[in-house]
């Protein structure tokens, strides 16, 4: 096994080594899947267009997912370098010794391969916290993929340039598609499925239909409908709905699919039709408790889960012996990659918050209805009004503060609030800066009114000794930083001076970078020292200067852009690194939602800008930049008029490559 990188990187290498060694040990013991070669290379490259590719024995990596020590990585990082090392390596059988037989087939490999990585990734740290990053994830890029100008389904029908199909739908919705195979055959089911595709095909190229019979000969199940998946573009929609007879002991729930309405026509959208879908539901008391999920007719069982198929536009299920009205836990695990529609109270919010067995389902318990709470409160602030905090939200996010059962790193995703972008989605129109005055209004409530307990958390959490990279210590810091934001939220000056020892006495990147993050966003002196003392420390280093980068693009100032443009013209900055690109330009485009899309419209010619100037160099990267402005229809017909005018520039602007004009074409269409 080999690594190779610049002379002066040889140090920090020994994490993606044992990365490596995991993820063999792991295929072995999972899928029964050897190497087969003597000698495996990892080579680390500071100008890489993409995370890093498969080649056969000779494996190019952006050094961004090589490189590691804990002083310049992240634990985020960490257990990134540790998903995209065994991402390739699992290539080697799905991808490499099994393969595509066209393009069209690219999800064949690439969403097996996430599906595989995000398993090994699960058993390598903790199933409920993967699972949970990957589906926000999803949400965040893949979501509005599927309602835009370049929606497609997992397996393509045609191309311009195949670079542009390197996206979340083929990657992370495939994965999501694989995972439903999973479902619906059960763990064992899923092997000897496995197994078999490949005895079947190894040395082939070969189809997603070649994968889907393989899954259906070896368990016999009735696949047919299910490569719908494959054909259809968009999220599905999923409406939900319940009722009680207490005479009868009967919960009847009503499941009903079909695709809402998007601002852009999507192709063949006329012509989709129901889905194979397997929800995992279970049912809980109002106590909290599991209840069993018998059907009527069934005889009496005591299992507290199961996973229904939704096959038809819409179909009613009927659970029995049931001495309460239950509140449903609906999609366990995310088990299918729908928006879920359903009319919750705020106390069967709360049970859920509070006792769902299931840590998936407890955790977007509360982020639903938090997001309600915001879309609420974004309209309240477009109308100028206060967003007051909801008191049964609140009292539920504190018993959540205050409940030691959950590890660090659950506590941490469920005290968070849903991003701005994932807000964004659920509005008809979207209003970024009422969006961010919501979202602010109700951290910093959220901040204020349970401040004390938040200050006696954050202390007890104080790190005991030097850094280690092991759970519990990953689980404590990642709790610690998210109480770090809130402390900080109070606009107390002490909360401010915390944070600035916290970066002053960091023995590690992640409690450096948390604490640089938050300074990074306040009018005071310590943001100047912060930027300064970074920069100074780590300017010899080019990934820790990407977090320099990003982490002023991404502050939401209202001199944010000033900034970005400062920072664009710094000596450090470069358009012929692609990691530097993204630092910058990608991360305010896409990660400062509120400050790129100002209604000046000085964010969309920034963009724009760049885009033109990538395009001759590196037109990979500038598709990708310029897809950012895919959503332009969501928005107010202002915004909307600004972002048209910077397509039409850019697709005025010369000669353009394959990738730039497929994107702006297709976003200039309906």
């Amino acid at each position: 096994l080999n690594i190779w990188v610049r002379p002066g990187d040889e140090g920090k290498c020994a994490f993606g080594m044992e990365a490596l060694k995991k993820s063999m040990t792991w295929d072995e013991e999972v899928y029964g899947r050897e190497y087969d070669l003597d000698i495996y290379m990892i080579v680390a490259v500071g100008d890489f267009n993409m995370g890093a590719m498969e080649n056969k024995g000779l494996n190019v990596f952006n050094s961004k997912f090589v490189l590691a020590l804990p002083e310049t990585a992240t634990d985020d990082d960490f257990e990134a370098i540790e998903a995209v090392i065994g991402h390739e390596y699992f290539h080697n059988w799905t991808g490499n010794r099994v393969t595509c037989r066209d393009w069209f087939q690219l999800t064949l490999k690439e969403g097996l391969t996430v599906f595989r990585d995000q398993r090994f990734s699960e058993d390598m740290t903790s199933e409920a916290v993967v699972r949970i990053a990957n589906v926000k994830q999803l949400r965040a890029r893949q979501f509005p993929e599927d309602e835009g100008p370049m929606a497609h389904p997992i397996r393509p029908e045609s191309y311009i340039s195949m670079d542009n199909f390197y996206t979340a739908t083929v990657y992370e919705k495939g994965s999501e598609i694989i995972r439903m195979y999973d479902a619906l055959l059960g763990r064992d089911g899923f092997r000897k499925g496995m197994d078999l595709y490949f005895d079947r095909h190894d040395g082939q190229a070969v189809t997603c239909d070649d994968f889907r019979f393989a899954m259906a000969d070896a368990t016999g199940k009735d696949l047919r409908q299910f490569e719908r998946w494959y054909l259809q573009a968009g999220t599905p929609r999923l409406r939900a709905s319940g009722a009680f007879d207490a005479s009868a002991g009967e919960y009847r729930l009503t499941l009903s699919q079909d695709y809402p309405d998007t601002a852009f026509e999507i192709a063949g959208a006329g012509d989709r039709v129901a889905l194979h879908m397997p929800i995992r539901i279970g049912l809980l008391a109002a106590d909290g408790s599991s209840l069993p999920v018998v059907l009527a007719g069934e005889s009496g069982g005591t299992e507290t889960e199961r996973v229904l198929e939704l096959t038809e536009a819409e179909q009613t299920f009927v659970f029995a012996g049931l001495s309460e009205e239950p509140v449903p836990s609906l999609l366990r695990g995310f088990s299918a990659p729908v928006k879920l529609e359903m009319e919750r109270s705020k106390a069967a919010f709360g049970v859920q918050m509070a006792h769902d067995e299931d840590p998936f389902n407890r955790w977007d318990a509360g982020q639903q209805l938090a997001l309600e709470l915001l879309v609420d409160g974004a309209a309240r602030a477009d109308r100028g009004e206060s967003v007051p905090l909801d008191p049964e939200f609140s009292e539920a996010w504190g018993r959540v503060l205050a409940d030691d059962g959950l590890d660090g790193s659950l506590r941490a995703q469920a005290l968070v609030l849903p991003a701005e972008r994932v807000i964004a989605q659920e509005m008809d129109v979207i209003r970024p800066d009422a969006i961010h005055a919501a979202r602010e209004a109700m951290l910093t409530a959220l901040a204020k009114a349970h401040r004390d307990a938040i200050a006696s958390t954050w202390e007890a959490l104080a790190p005991a000794g030097p850094y280690v990279h092991e759970k519990a210590q990953i689980d404590r810091r990642r709790l610690r930083n998210v109480l770090l934001r809130l402390r900080v939220a109070t606009g107390e000056e002490a909360a401010i001076e915390a944070a600035w020892a916290q970066y002053e006495s960091a023995d590690n990147m992640t409690d450096a970078q948390a604490a640089f993050v938050v300074l990074a966003d306040q009018e005071h002196a310590r943001r100047d020292d912060v930027i300064a003392g970074f920069y100074d420390r780590w300017k010899g280093d080019p990934l820790v200067l990407d977090k320099w980068f990003t982490i002023q693009a991404t502050a939401t100032r209202a001199d944010a852009l000033a900034r970005v443009r400062e920072l664009a013209a710094h000596p450090d900055f470069s358009l012929t690194n692609p990691n530097r690109v993204r630092s910058l330009v990608g991360a305010f485009c896409s990660g400062n939602q509120v400050r790129f899309h100002d209604g000046s419209g000085e964010g969309y010619v920034f963009l724009a800008d760049n885009v033109l100037a990538l395009d001759a160099s590196n037109p990979q990267v500038a598709s990708r930049m310029v897809s950012i402005f895919n959503d332009w229809r969501r928005y107010d017909d202002d915004r909307q008029a600004k972002i048209q005018a910077q397509l039409e520039r850019i697709a005025q602007g010369g000669e353009l490559s394959k990738d730039v004009y497929e994107i702006v074409s297709r976003a200039l269409s309906r």
